[in-house]
């Protein structure tokens, strides 16, 4: 089979989400032999295989278990079982636009600069009323992206979501795929595993293209709109930020110690110590009060003492 394009979908217990991106993924408008379905079930204990199997009956979908824990791993169990010339990656309680695939291959083989990762607008599927104390700059941070109706070649610190994001296989084996440190692990938050691979991209001399054409629905989930996930987002946000800076820049022991001392005295100077310890419902202050609980994140990161 001359498979052009390999859709991965990463999941772990969210076996009621995998049945919708599933549907969308049967359904692209791309010839069925040009493409295939790796579902990568990382660890889940709910009935994720037997919905994959009742796909299966009727299209090209594979079923890889990967029993160690992380997003970063299975993503690169994804791209090395896949047989595409490029790898499209949709989060698990994501919904793929009908033209999907064919959008992304199409950009791939016609944009230049050449590109070396692509991705598109990210829609929100809302479960429940935005809150009032969220404020739209904060967006982001449910993996929601609308940066223009044209296409983007994107800079720092502009970066693509992993909700939606494709990349040559080649690319991906050059690189070693996602660094493990990174990204999504059980409870936790990290992040920043797209990031790396973005600037490692540019770096060698590849475009990171938005295109608005490219399109996946994202169910904002209802256990995400409340304070407590958003500050928890941002505090391994700050993590993230620490373990990305110290893989990038290598530094010193007395170097790291310099960041490290800079971050504590943002951490406590008086307004930071307001911002975390005063509640609020006002969109600005808690958008604040997000930003100080990632300082202290970014510091627990430096300082290796991120739980």
């Amino acid at each position: 089979m001359d498979v052009k394009i390999s859709a991965i979908v990463c999941t772990h217990n969210r076996a009621s989400y995998l049945r919708n991106a599933l549907s969308s993924l049967v359904n692209q408008s791309i010839p069925v032999e040009k493409y295939e379905v790796i579902v990568v079930d990382n660890g889940s204990q709910d009935d994720t295989s037997q919905v994959v199997a009742e796909f299966a009956q009727r299209s090209s979908i594979r079923y890889i278990y990967e029993p160690e824990l992380g997003l970063s791993r299975a993503r690169n169990t994804g791209w090395q079982n896949a047989q595409g010339e490029y790898i499209a990656y949709l989060d698990d309680d994501a919904i793929a636009d009908q033209g999907w695939l064919t959008k992304i291959v199409e950009v791939f083989e016609t944009f230049k600069p050449r590109p070396g990762c692509i991705g598109g607008k990210v829609n929100p599927i809302w479960e429940s009323p935005q809150p009032r104390w969220l404020s739209d700059s904060m967006m982001s941070w449910l993996a929601i992206l609308d940066y223009s109706d044209t296409p983007v070649i994107l800079d720092d610190p502009r970066h693509l979501v992993g909700a939606n994001i494709a990349y040559p296989r080649h690319l991906l084996e050059t690189m070693s795929g996602f660094n493990i440190s990174l990204g999504r692990k059980g409870n936790n938050l990290l992040s920043n595993e797209e990031s790396l691979l973005h600037n490692r991209l540019v770096k060698m001399g590849y475009a990171c293209i938005y295109h608005p054409e490219i399109i996946v629905g994202h169910h904002i989930q209802i256990s995400r709109l409340n304070q407590a996930w958003f500050k928890r987002r941002l505090y391994w946000q700050g993590i993230s930020n620490a373990i990305l800076l110290i893989a990038q820049k290598s530094p010193t022991s007395s170097r790291r110690l310099l960041w490290a001392l800079s971050a504590i005295l943002k951490v406590f100077s008086p307004r930071r110590l307001f911002n975390l310890l005063i509640p609020t419902n006002d969109p600005q202050c808690f958008e604040r009060k997000c930003s100080a609980f990632g300082q202290v994140g970014y510091l627990a990161g430096l300082l290796g003492m991120a739980k």
